[in-house]
């Protein structure tokens, strides 16, 4: 029987990996749900820029194409995972893309989304942060382990 299947990638290797492990030991007549969620910045885009000072107001425009560029990195991810999903088989109908802006934190909205959309297995790859960030932030994976109780979980290496 098909199952349903959420991978949360971003634009690291290890969620291209996830996507071929995906495509290699699964059915295609599985249903596919390609994630990415946004991770914001911050709320500094939208501070108004007459009431900043004038060197903040520079780093504001910075930091917001950093964030255009971060969304634009995911888009060609998401792509490439579902043109990678078509090339092994698997159905464009099967497939479902979405790109998501972070409203509760990156794994808690991998996990509403997995719940919402009522999937079978969550699949990720193990590490998309840098080591640096994965310190001071831990990994995307390990919190969505701690928050994602009824569903199973494949960690791609």
């Amino acid at each position: 029987m098909p199952k349903k299947i959420l991978i949360a990638i971003d634009s690291s290797e290890n969620a291209a990996r996830a996507v071929n492990f995906v495509a290699e030991t699964f059915t295609n007549d599985n249903k596919i749900i390609l994630l990415s969620i946004v991770p914001r910045v911050a709320s500094v885009c939208e501070l108004d820029g007459d009431s900043l000072i004038p060197t903040f107001s520079i780093e504001q425009k910075t930091l917001c194409q950093i964030e255009e560029e971060k969304e634009k990195s995911f888009k060609q991810a998401l792509e490439q995972a579902r043109e990678s999903l078509q090339k092994t088989g698997f159905d464009e109908k099967h497939i479902i893309v979405k790109l998501s802006q972070q409203t509760r934190g990156v794994a808690r909205d991998i996990v509403a989304e997995a719940h919402d959309s009522g999937v079978d297995i969550i699949v990720l790859g193990r590490r998309g942060l840098s080591g640096f960030k994965e310190f001071f932030l831990g990994s995307i994976s390990q919190k969505v382990i701690q928050l994602c109780k009824d569903k199973s979980i494949l960690l791609v290496q």
